[in-house]
């Protein structure tokens, strides 16, 4: 017996023409606007940032791409991020990532103004998801709360197993879920009998960054499996779990491409239009 499959493009259609319609509604104002800041020329990075581009098109939101040679200088970028802080007409930045390696990623995420902090990576932002106190998530993690969500799968009391501990997918999600009472455990790949701890798991995530890491061998038949993993193999675009073995034996699974990829950035510009609601009602409440 298969796994049901959680489809991520199908619910981040549905999250995109409800924030369509919303977005409509917003008459006589302008439409929010993201700016995307993008260093290098990342085959992946272009791929990505054209689906976001498209998404934003779809819903109504303006979308600019600021393009920087690979080479510059931590000041140059500062100015710039700075100076978008400052726009009135641009309600989110994001930098798209990797970065090259002589720019500080953290220095960076904190450069960006909380009230524009699209992505969710901003200390302050993430400590208000610490503290579940705020509407702005990270958007990879907010994707994945909602697909377990839309399956109605029960997150209270649950064993939860994350596999990777970045500081945009794995330490905000086991936050978003332990204050839904999720019980949480936090692995990587060098953690010790780690398909022993994985298969004690009522969920399984995995964001690690690593083709077929997850086997047979970490899974059971009441598992839901989330895979988080963006590989390329040969040129072919994957994900951590080798869904073809692992699909025949658990519950729900995520397919790559398809499961977290599209809610990700329905998230993010969702994220988008609560800043640009939250400018509006700062400056039409004084």
């Amino acid at each position: 017996m298969s796994a049901k499959i959680i489809d991520g493009k199908l619910l981040s259609q549905k999250l995109n023409s409800h924030l369509k319609i919303s977005i409509a509604q917003n008459k006589g104002v302008r439409a929010p606007k993201l700016t995307i800041l993008q260093i290098g020329n990342n085959p992946a990075s272009n791929k990505y940032i054209k689906n976001k581009l498209n998404s934003c098109k779809s819903v109504g939101i303006d979308a600019e791409v600021l393009k920087f040679d690979n080479n510059i200088k931590v000041n140059e970028l500062e100015k710039t991020i700075l100076s978008l802080n400052k726009d009135k007409n641009v309600d989110g930045i994001l930098v798209q990532l990797p970065l090259p390696s002589h720019i500080d990623e953290k220095f960076i995420n904190n450069l960006i103004d909380v009230t524009k902090d699209a992505d969710g990576f901003n200390p302050q932002t993430l400590g208000n998801v610490l503290l579940d106190n705020t509407q702005i998530y990270p958007a990879t993690p907010n994707g994945i709360v909602k697909l377990l969500e839309s399956e109605n799968i029960n997150l209270v009391g649950s064993n939860v197993t994350i596999v990777g501990r970045s500081n945009i997918v794995g330490k905000p999600l086991a936050t978003m879920l332990i204050n839904r009472e999720a019980t949480v455990t936090i692995c990587n790949k060098k953690t010790k009998n780690l398909a022993k701890v994985c298969k004690r798991a009522d969920i399984l995530i995995s964001a690690a960054g690593s083709s077929k890491l997850i086997t047979r061998k970490f899974v059971h038949k009441n598992m839901t499996v989330i895979d988080v993993g963006a590989n390329f193999v040969n040129g072919i675009y994957c994900g951590d779990v080798d869904f073809e073995k692992v699909s025949k034996i658990v519950k729900y699974i995520t397919p790559v491409p398809g499961g977290v990829g599209p809610m990700t950035i329905a998230c993010l510009i969702e994220n988008v239009y609560k800043l640009y609601k939250n400018y509006y009602h700062k400056n039409n409440s004084k």
